[in-house]
């Protein structure tokens, strides 16, 4: 017993409890990101960030062979450590030990692993014009695992394929077990929309609102299964393009219950006193505008996207580090033929052009669409690597996405034909060509996840469809599907709702009626577009002309569009007929493609035709036709 008035001394036993329990404390909520790396990377250095009770009064050391650590940084949360790693070039695969310490504790040792690289950086291939992207909504595609149809734990449980906005239960199984389909399609690249944890109280199923960056969302299945979905993809020849997000997260992000520095997202200070913080004004010709005004630039930079989606702040040298170290770990993990950038001019144009940079430095062969939804191909064109920017910027962003042509596209289908309407839009719109640096490699589309479908588009039009379809597929592009378009799937009952343009991909649930993986239950439209569909995917996919041939169009006339992909002995012409009626094409004004008196075979349908003074045109829509007999 304690004599009266002396200090209280706790058991030395005691004592080393306590302090053993803190320290399993500490071991068991601590978090590193990012969790491992690899040995022989082309960067030699690498930033950890730590996460764990009263991490930022801990100091850090190692000796193992190959890596050198050159500084801590303490967070401004008094829970956040940051690591800078110098990777030497004697660096081999093996686990790591980080021994953290402070003043009065044990020593804590992290072991943090360095992998084998499975291929050298320049095997990675990415994305290109002899690809078709198949874009994928997950939770509506197929559900192949019901049993992750519900997480405990979670913000949003179950599923209602009822509501349009709840999830469906479609996963990365659903994707693995048709991957057959989707190959035999044609399709050489899949492009599922982000499969990331989402753990949002509602409408978490379409995957940009990102709760952790380095956890593939239990609903959608595991990090094994996404890494047996790239694997199974490579077998059959098909690339894995991951959507991501560098520009905001979901507002349950767990970094929002202890966020690391004080700058860390925008208009932060708002959040945390409970007021709701300022919505992007969405407008990004701040990016390229001389004229822009400096509170427009601040609000397109700093707003959030939506009040649930949290903007980050890109300036933060430790943020900027953790996104460009997230991308290039997954592309390292799953082997990626690509990166989607959501949301491409958001974030400062300084960051993602050092991000892009990051990346492709790291595979010079890899590819990155960025998203910047405009229809003016001077915005487009401006972020494209390669182009002549009076502001001298420089993005290292091979890909972007031709939302110009897309709409020029539908306007070409959908309007009479006039000298400045019609064909002639799409006519004119192909000859903006000259503004961009590779317009081969714009990715172009007739419609995807966040637009009304191509067939709702076009008045559910089957001959329109067909056009659009065959254009996208010829045309000096890199082209993108987007699932269900190949079955004339539509949202005409609900325009421009978007749970309606995600809507179930038929046969992907057990019990459906309809299965348009086997064609079982397909209206006959709906099989012909399909047959047809893959008659062209699979040609192109074998056709040199088409992936790089030169190319020639004519201008169009009496409601018929002339353009020829032309390489050594292969030509493809693409013939688009808007007249209702049979017509005959009189040739003699196309002399110059050398084709008179060819026999050519029409890829959707299999017929041969003769090029000769004249063509019959039966019926309105799309011909494609090949010297490739």
């Amino acid at each position: 017993m304690a004599s009266r008035g002396n200090p209280v001394s706790l058991p030395l036993a005691l004592i080393l409890i306590l302090f053993m329990a803190s320290h399993r404390d500490l071991q068991a909520q601590l978090r590193v990101e990012p969790p491992n790396w690899w040995a022989g990377m082309q960067a030699d250095t690498l930033q950890l960030m730590l996460y764990g009770p009263g991490l930022s009064a801990y100091t850090a050391d190692t000796d193992y062979p190959g890596l050198q650590l050159v500084a801590s940084h303490p967070g401004d949360s008094p829970n956040y450590l940051f690591l800078d790693l110098v990777l030497g070039p004697e660096l081999r695969p093996g686990t790591a030990t980080l021994r953290l310490s402070k003043s009065g504790s044990q020593p804590m040792g992290i072991e943090f692993p360095f992998l084998q690289r499975v291929r050298p950086g320049e095997a990675y291939q990415g994305f290109g014009p002899g690809d078709v992207l198949y874009l994928i909504t997950p939770d509506r595609f197929a559900n192949g695992d019901p049993a992750n149809d519900s997480v405990p734990g979670m913000r949003e449980t179950g599923v209602d394929r009822g509501h349009d906005y709840a999830r469906h239960g479609g996963d990365i199984r659903g994707i693995t077990e048709h991957l057959d389909y989707i190959a035999d399609m044609g399709f050489t690249a899949i492009w599922p929309s982000p499969l990331l944890t989402n753990d949002m109280a509602s409408s978490s199923y379409h995957g940009y609102a990102i709760t952790d960056f380095y956890g593939v969302d239990p609903r959608f299945g595991s990090l094994a299964e996404y890494l047996e979905l790239a694997e199974e993809a490579r077998k059959r020849g098909v690339k894995i393009i991951m959507d991501q997000v560098v520009n905001h997260i979901g507002v349950s992000h767990w970094w929002m219950e202890d966020l690391p520095f004080a700058d860390w997202v925008h208009f932060q200070d708002s959040w945390k006193e409970g007021e709701r913080p300022e919505v992007t004004n969405h407008r990004r010709t701040v990016n390229q505008d001389r004229y822009a005004s400096v509170a427009d630039r601040e609000l397109m930079d700093r707003g959030w996207f939506v009040p649930t989606m949290p903007d980050l702040n890109q300036d933060n040298p430790f943020l900027a580090n953790y996104l460009i170290q997230n991308s290039i770990w997954w592309v390292e993990t799953l082997g990626l033929g690509g990166i989607r950038q959501d949301t491409y001019p958001y974030p400062s144009k300084e960051f993602m052009a050092r991000w892009a940079r990051s990346v492709m430095a790291e595979y010079p062969n890899f590819n990155i669409v960025g998203e910047e939804w405009s229809y003016n191909p001077l915005l487009v064109g401006y972020w494209q690597d390669g182009a002549r920017n009076r502001d001298g910027y420089r993005s290292y962003l091979r890909s972007t996405m031709d939302f110009p042509l897309q709409r020029t596209l539908v306007e070409a289908l959908t309007t009479d034909e006039n000298w400045d309407s019609g064909l002639n839009l799409l006519y004119e719109g192909l000859a903006n060509d000259f503004h961009y640096a590779r317009p081969e490699d714009l990715l172009f589309f007739g419609d995807n996840h966040d637009m009304d479908r191509i067939h709702t588009q076009l008045g559910e039009s089957v001959p329109l469809t067909e056009m659009a379809l065959a254009f996208v597929l010829t045309a000096p592009r890199t082209p993108q599907v987007y699932y269900g378009t190949e079955i004339l799937m539509s949202n005409s009952d609900k325009p421009g709702d978007h749970g309606r343009i995600r809507t179930d991909f038929p046969g992907g649930w057990e019990g459906d009626r309809v299965d348009a993986f086997t064609g079982k239950g397909l209206k006959p439209s709906q099989k012909g577009m399909q047959s047809k569909l893959r008659n062209l995917l699979r040609y192109r996919r074998e056709s040199p002309a088409i992936h790089s041939g030169a190319t020639l169009h004519f201008a169009p006339e009496d409601g018929i569009y002339v353009l020829a992909r032309r390489l050594e002995s292969e030509t493809v012409l693409l013939l688009l007929n808007k007249n209702d009626t049979p017509v005959t094409l009189d040739t003699r004004r196309f002399a110059e493609l050398g084709l008179a008196g060819a026999k050519l075979r029409e890829v959707l349908t299999g017929t041969e035709f003769l090029w000769d003074e004249s063509v019959n045109l039966p019926y309105k829509g799309a011909y494609v036709l090949t010297t490739a007999l």
